[in-house]
């Protein structure tokens, strides 16, 4: 096989992973659908059920040894990616990132109801500076990531970026070198500012600079990165894979 056409095979790669499994469940589970109602009554958001279904046929076919999911909340997604995991097969790590320490402890109710705490971290701080301390431990020390401060595993086959539109694409630079050779990155695109934004509407100003620095972003990763959208109902589901 030619170089050109090995890098048309791995440029493929990401296509075929978030395409539909039509092998998988259709209906969401159902401690995720109880815990989408918590969300609500909270006054809180959470990706479209279609999102949630591709991802999680996205992780199927990826079969991932490690994952991690920052903004994990209180376990909307995660519930999705642990019915999975309980149905096909678990990876060995599952490092689960959050901002609030309340919703760590319902994080942990819902792992341990899975049964699956001997092999998931919950790490609770501001998913920015949890990086940025992982990536100071490892470049001044070279120790091994089990004595990390924030439980990071060195790197991993999946990462699921969630956070507020306008943090999005800091969150994606941030963690994508913690993707492993193979491993995939996946968010959803941050909202689109719509209109005319008043200068003094900081809400609106926020997610105008957040959506550029997503713009940016996408414009910075494609060399190093093979980069898919996948539009479905509710938003895009992007993913990152390294090119070599």
């Amino acid at each position: 096989m030619s170089g050109d056409e090995a890098e048309v095979e791995r440029s493929d790669i990401l296509s075929h992973l978030m395409a539909k499994d039509g092998q998988q469940p259709r209906d969401e589970p159902e401690i995720a659908a109880n815990i989408g109602q918590q969300l609500q009554h909270m006054g809180l958001t959470t990706w479209s059920i279609s999102i949630h279904r591709r991802l999680r046929d996205a992780l199927v076919r990826l079969g991932p040894q490690s994952v991690l999911e920052v903004g994990a909340s209180i376990g909307h997604r995660t519930a999705w990616l642990l019915d999975a995991f309980e149905r096909e097969r678990r990876p060995q790590n599952l490092t689960l990132v959050e901002q609030g320490a309340k919703f760590g402890v319902i994080l942990h109710r819902l792992v341990t109801r899975y049964d699956a705490l001997n092999w998931t971290d919950i790490v609770v701080g501001e998913p920015i500076q949890l990086a940025a301390e992982h990536a100071a431990w490892s470049v001044a020390a070279t120790i091994n990531t089990e004595l990390s401060e924030t439980k990071f595993q060195s790197s991993y086959d999946a990462i699921i970026i969630d956070g507020p539109s306008p943090n999005r694409a800091d969150l994606v630079k941030t963690y994508l070198p913690l993707l492993s050779a193979n491993g995939v990155l996946f968010t959803k695109e941050p909202d689109m500012p719509t209109g005319e934004v008043d200068p003094d509407d900081e809400q609106g100003m926020a997610l105008v600079d957040g959506f550029n620095a997503w713009m940016n972003l996408i414009r910075e990763t494609q060399n190093s990165h093979h980069v898919a959208f996948m539009p479905l109902f509710g938003g895009t589901l992007v993913g990152w894979l390294p090119t070599s």
